[in-house]
């Protein structure tokens, strides 16, 4: 088990010339094995080298389209405490920079561990760098960033997101958290903030959150909570490749023992922050550019198989057919009613008399795949399978409706004279936020969208007195981070609500607004005070 480091543990390195190349192996002084660099191998001589067997992976850092941080522009950037050119039209331009490093030809592709993922690591890498932070690769692709303030013993803030896609994606959709935390962390550089933090701070670009190349999700942050098992180096993609196989080829180890190293102490970490775009229209029916998140919603999926009797479709009467299609299509009508109106199915029995509201709200349940066997315009299918996914903050009530729906399924089944099977492909828990936690980051957002609103031509001057609090339907690297540590988050506004498309867009100045309420989280509640 890899530990969190202490202040005299952490070797600081000067940041490196623009354009020179960066080595997952980068050296460091011996003694320091407790450090979370646990790709890293001790040598004699006191410099950290890679075993002979291990290619070295190179990754060019050249500091992409940014602004210039010139001597003396923290007086400029600190007259009205709002930092714009950092964080807004240089976190806007590295959106923008990074949303240009794919796998794709003319969309946005970037999965774990691909050619386009190595080449922006390079690039978050000497961003981190430019925020005045100690940078390492761990053995999972995650990268990370982080300020040690001198003696210090308190546990540390984690803050990040992931930098994987899906395919044709948009440039928010983890960028987004990444971009907004570094930007945050400049800005306590270039004032002077950052030398005065009382805890230790650390940003973390996930390797992987979509699930998109081994089609299993969080291999990054589930790495760092320690919960990622095993067997996960077996998984492969779709042309044959494993985890291990994928990990050796870019220079990890690629053990059991190496994943432990990934994992991190929760007696070092004192909290996670995560920063996303909302991915969903809330906000933007509110008219208001942040709100903060309450839970992430826990998830079941079924897999319903219906089997009947095929035939033709010109010679079988009605009254004597056993069609799959059409008790499978009941099945998906009925589900959707069930998931509107849940008083409307459920017995007194499984509903306890203890389901409120408040408790049903946010309950969502979706059929998004539909099969047919044989398939043909002439032919009664003789088998038709099809997905549900349900989703809750309230545990009982996702636990209930699914019970429910498997009931309904079998007298539904039973009726139409087919059979049915209804398999459990997946099931996670709702995630709460932690409530002291999610306090601060709403105050945070609250003074930021203000102090915006102040600005002239702000397009914030509608803002409400209280921040929205939401809930998120979506999965969140916070989720698996929620295992290590208590979990905050806040969400970003997004045009029309659509996320991991192309079409996938926040404005500049939600943005900003992103970037200044964590800069002030951190800076309110982490910084001494001058005396």
């Amino acid at each position: 088990m890899s530990q969190m480091p202490g202040a005299a543990q952490l070797q600081k390195r000067q940041p490196r010339a623009t354009a020179t190349p960066f080595s997952l192996w980068e050296g460091r002084k011996e003694g320091t094995s407790r450090h979370p660099h646990p790709q890293s191998t001790t040598r004699g001589g006191g410099r950290l080298m890679a075993p002979p067997s291990v290619l070295l992976i190179t990754i060019s850092v050249v500091v992409l389209a940014s602004v210039p941080i010139l001597d003396g522009l923290e007086l400029e950037l600190g007259g009205d405490g709002l930092y714009r050119e950092i964080l807004r039209d240089e976190t806007v331009l590295r959106l923008k920079e990074l949303g240009k490093i794919s796998d794709g030809e003319g969309f946005l592709e970037r999965t774990f561990l691909s050619p386009a993922s190595i080449r922006a690591t390079g690039v978050i890498i000497s961003w981190m760098k430019d925020a005045g932070l100690t940078t390492w690769i761990d053995q999972m692709g995650n990268i990370h960033g982080r300020f040690e303030p001198s003696n210090s013993t308190h546990k540390a803030l984690l803050i990040g997101s992931h930098m994987d896609t899906v395919i044709d994606a948009g440039m928010y959709d983890g960028a987004l958290g990444i971009i907004c935390a570094i930007s945050a962390l400049k800005v306590l550089k270039v004032t002077g903030k950052l030398e005065r933090l009382t805890r230790p701070v650390e940003v973390i670009a996930f390797s992987d959150e979509e699930g998109v190349r081994f089609q299993t999700t969080f291999l990054g942050s589930a790495a760092v909570a320690g919960i990622l098992p095993e067997s996960i180096l077996q998984v492969s993609d779709k042309s044959g490749n494993t985890v291990q196989d994928v990990l050796k080829l870019n220079s990890f180890e690629a053990t059991a023992a190496a994943l432990g190293q990934v994992k991190y102490s929760p007696e070092f970490v004192g909290s996670y922050v995560e920063v996303h775009l909302e991915q969903g229209p809330v906000l933007e029916a509110l008219r208001y550019p942040l709100g903060v998140v309450k839970g992430i919603a826990g998830q079941t999926r079924l897999k319903v198989i219906v089997d009947g009797s095929q035939g033709h479709a010109g010679t079988v009467p009605m009254k004597l057919r056993r069609d799959p299609m059409v008790a499978a299509a009941e099945l998906v009508v009925t589900l959707e009613s069930l998931c509107k109106d849940p008083s409307r199915f459920l017995t007194y029995e499984e509903e306890c008399g203890c389901f409120t509201e408040e408790s049903l709200a946010g309950l969502v349940c979706t059929v998004g795949e539909l099969l047919t066997w044989p398939s043909a315009s002439n032919v009664i299918p003789g088998q038709v399978n099809f997905t549900v996914d349900i989703r809750a903050m309230d545990d009982k009530v996702r636990e209930t409706i699914v019970a429910s729906f498997s009931r309904i399924v079998m007298q539904r089944c039973d009726d139409r004279l087919v059979d049915c099977a209804v398999e459990h492909k997946h099931s996670a828990a709702a995630t709460p936020c932690d409530p002291e936690l999610t306090a601060q980051l709403e105050g945070a957002t609250r003074s930021a969208v203000s102090a915006m609103s102040t600005t002239p031509g702000g397009v914030h001057r509608r803002a409400e007195p209280t921040t929205p609090v939401l809930m998120s339907g979506a999965g969140h690297d916070a989720m698996a981070m929620a295992r290590l540590t208590k979990v905050g988050m806040v969400f970003v506004r997004c045009r029309g609500g659509v996320s991991h498309s192309p079409e996938e867009h926040v404005a500049e100045d939600d943005v900003w607004a992103a970037g200044l309420a964590l800069l002030r989280f951190v800076d309110q509640h982490m910084v001494a005070v001058e005396l």
